[in-house]
């Protein structure tokens, strides 16, 4: 497996939280490290309005080596989205109730994946699923 991807809404988050660039910024900052992760780059956040005036709100990215922290608030809505990906495992409890902590949600979901289950780590690994798959379309080449 290559890493859990966890994805995340809340719901009945206080508007001048969703609407706060410093308290995104300041999670995005300090939750990789509570994660056990590696910041490559400062967080960045910006504020986006788009055509439909409540769906406003500020966008969020920090890259991490792992991969990424991604969030998406919706002040007048009380709605926020994220999506952190990780190469390695991570405690996906405490992502979470840091997440509702700041935000103070009343409500959330949260799902998470496991990507890349043949992503080869090795390169062994990596040449027998090749050959595999190779067999496979030869057989099939065969067969037709």
């Amino acid at each position: 497996m290559f890493g859990p991807h966890l994805i995340m809404e809340a719901s009945g988050c206080k508007h001048s939280k969703l609407a706060d660039k410093t308290l995104l910024t300041d999670l995005l900052n300090k939750l990789p490290d509570k994660m056990g992760m590696t910041k490559i780059m400062d967080p960045h956040v910006f504020e986006y309005r788009g055509e439909v005036a409540d769906d406003w709100g500020l966008s969020g990215i920090v890259i991490i080596a792992e991969s990424h922290l991604a969030f998406h608030t919706f002040p007048e809505k009380g709605f926020l989205t994220v999506d952190i990906f990780s190469c390695k495992e991570f405690d996906v409890s405490t992502a979470v109730q840091e997440i509702i902590n700041a935000f103070e949600a009343e409500t959330w979901d949260e799902q998470l994946i496991m990507r890349g289950r043949e992503f080869p780590k090795s390169l062994t690994k990596a040449s027998l699923i090749v050959e595999t798959e190779r067999q496979q379309h030869f057989n099939q080449l065969i067969a037709a």
